[in-house]
């Protein structure tokens, strides 16, 4: 008996839709004048999200991005990417023979699946991974209240 390998359904929307992306930028970029066969415009880094007991825990993919390019915010429960990769000029366009690494700017949202304090999140970046730690708010507890009747 063979082992037949199931596969996610959606898993395949989901790149149809990062490529569906990619086409119209693409064609966006071209028509707004920029480097025909540079990726430049926007680009999608790659990004895990996960929780432990008392965090959620955001990783990036962000190789050649410079520390100082990167900004992280949070606000109303959405957490925000943005950043650069700046174009290397140290060769000329027409000594390149294929360019497929993108560049240019990129910005990321993401609805965070609990409640957390926004005064207490802590970004790393390290080997061209940024690594943002949510602090969970505590759960607040019902407080109960004696009331005297007279």
């Amino acid at each position: 008996m063979a082992i037949v390998r199931w596969l996610d359904p959606f898993r395949d929307l989901t790149g149809i839709q990062d490529r569906m992306n990619q086409i119209f930028e693409d064609a966006l970029s071209r028509s707004r004048g920029r480097d025909e066969g540079m990726r430049t415009g926007m680009w999608t880094p790659a990004v895990d999200i996960y929780e432990k007991n008392d965090f959620v825990v955001v990783k990036a993919e962000l190789p050649g991005v410079e520390k100082d390019q990167i900004s992280v915010e949070v606000k109303d429960g959405i957490l925000t990417l943005r950043g650069e990769r700046k174009l290397e000029r140290d060769v000329k366009e027409e000594s390149y023979h294929r360019i497929e690494r993108a560049y240019g700017s990129f910005l990321r949202s993401f609805s965070l699946p609990v409640s957390v304090d926004q005064d207490k999140v802590k970004a790393k970046f390290k080997d061209g991974v940024l690594e943002v730690e949510l602090p969970k708010k505590e759960k607040t507890k019902p407080k109960q209240v004696k009331v005297d009747v007279t």
